[in-house]
């Protein structure tokens, strides 16, 4: 039966898309749930440190064990309710039981990943190294959710990807080991080197460590050689999209804009078509 689907194309990338709904479906979750748990156990641990009390607040919901409910009236969600894509049009995008508003975040982020899925199989087709891509997609689609929403590339995810860019390395699945290690290090030092000099030059922080962490991390899976590609794409479009901001008044001056989303769209690019590109501006002459 795998061996049926994998040799025919139309029925491979239909199951790549319906996977990447499904998994989609799981990455709302850690958007939505990881920051709360994560804050949780910061203040747990904070007042632990300070000899305080434990904290009186219940644990957020767990990621996998926990069942989704309803932000506003608690509803638990049935099985049929949490299809994803297909329950939201069949509920018309509204709680069956209180008739609230369902964010179109859900099935956007799940439409955006079935179609990254679908995308990265097309590229690298059904192979290890598509698997590992899965992978990287599904963590940049995770890591750029939470930062729109909390301004945060926690450890959690940053520093897990990074280590396993580098074991993929051992076996040169996007990089061999040593660009993949210059990569990581190049990476951090990149943006770490550009925050401290923006500090000094304007007394203000123009980006968080978790960006360094996240370029270091991309460095270690794709190799020093797409550093420049992502950190030029994903300045110039976060410059593009923050003045478009500023300029519909969206956005004020002085409230800062998470760079993270930028750094993965930019490593995703990268991950699918960074080669063909570097290729085609060396084929190109722009370098002389």
């Amino acid at each position: 039966m795998i061996d049926a689907v994998l040799e025919s194309a139309p029925l491979l990338y239909a199951g790549v898309f319906l996977l990447g709904t499904i998994i989609g479906s799981f990455l709302n979750v850690l958007i939505l749930r990881l920051p709360a748990l994560l804050e949780y156990d910061w203040r747990c641990q904070c007042r632990e440190l300070l000899e305080l009390d434990p904290e009186p607040d219940a644990r957020p919901p767990g990621i996998v064990l926990s069942r989704s409910r309803c932000p506003h009236c608690g509803h638990g969600i049935r099985a049929w309710e949490n299809i994803p894509l297909l329950s939201y049009v069949v509920l018309a995008g509204k709680c069956s039981n209180c008739g609230s508003r369902i964010s179109p975040r859900y099935p956007i982020v799940e439409f955006a990943t079935a179609f990254l899925f679908l995308v990265t199989i097309w590229h690298f087709g059904p192979t290890f190294q598509g698997a590992a891509a899965l992978f990287l997609t599904s963590a940049l689609v995770v890591m750029a959710g939470i930062d729109v929403d909390h301004q945060l590339l926690p450890d959690n995810l940053t520093m897990p990807l990074l280590w396993a860019g580098i074991v993929l390395s051992f076996w040169s699945v996007f990089a061999d080991l040593a660009s993949s290690v210059t990569g990581a290090i190049a990476g951090y030092l990149v943006l770490w080197s550009i925050y401290h000099l923006f500090r000094l030059v304007t007394g203000k922080e123009g980006m968080g460590y978790g960006d360094f962490k996240l370029l270091a991390a991309l460095g270690a899976w794709l190799g020093w050689q797409m550093l420049p590609l992502v950190v030029m794409f994903s300045s110039i479009v976060g410059a593009v999209v923050g003045l478009a901001l500023i300029g519909s008044g969206r956005l004020k001056r002085d409230k800062p804009m998470p760079f993270g989303p930028f750094i993965a769209a930019a490593g995703w690019i990268a991950l699918i078509w960074g080669q063909d590109i570097i290729d085609f501006y060396m084929g190109s002459g722009a370098f002389g």
